[in-house]
């Protein structure tokens, strides 16, 4: 049996079936959440993830670093979303520029007052580019520049899609009866 992480990663780098299938499940658990925020739907989230890691085990050899391997894993896992975005949808919304406004407490109360599974729920509600840049920005903390690089759209259009995205989040909650705003 494989002692750690480390030994688990040179083991996979040695294609050795048995920790694949460790490493992946031990991923599994971790990540398909990840997948299921930038997917419409279970089945298309297992698709972004199956994808992932025949990439993941691909291109294991190249890292260098093992230590790191929880974010090269995890780095990898967004871009194949990414990807899948990007091959799915024929056209992006491009919307123009307009401030983005910061959450005042009373919103953030209310979102933790949500469970994970109701916050998804109303993030994959959300229109396509709205959706990418809600979870890139405020869930996987890139900045504007990074998202504008990773999906190809300029700096402005990811601020305002982030922008009009939370407008939509608050429309949403007080459908559901979160109007405490």
């Amino acid at each position: 049996m494989l002692k750690n992480e480390k030994e688990l990663v040179l083991a996979c780098q040695r294609n050795d079936p048995k920790a694949q299938t460790i490493f992946y499940d031990l991923y599994k658990g971790r990540l398909l959440g990840v997948c299921r925020r930038y997917a419409r739907t279970g089945a298309e989230a297992e698709d972004i993830f199956q994808e992932a890691f025949i990439k993941i085990f691909k291109n294991l050899h190249t890292l260098e670093k093992i230590e790191s391997v929880n974010y090269w894993v995890k780095s990898s896992v967004i871009r194949t979303a990414i990807d899948h975005y990007r091959h799915t949808v024929h056209e992006r919304e491009q919307v123009g520029y307009d401030s983005v406004l910061e959450f005042s407490d009373n919103e953030e109360n209310i979102f933790s007052s949500l469970s994970r599974e109701q916050v998804l729920e109303i993030i994959n509600q959300l229109p396509d580019g709205y959706r990418m840049v809600i979870n890139l920005y405020l869930i996987d903390g890139y900045t504007h520049a990074n998202i504008a690089e990773m999906l190809n759209i300029t700096e402005g259009t990811s601020k305002s899609q982030l922008s009009r995205g939370r407008d939509l989040l608050k429309k949403e909650l007080m459908k559901i009866g979160y109007d405490k705003m």
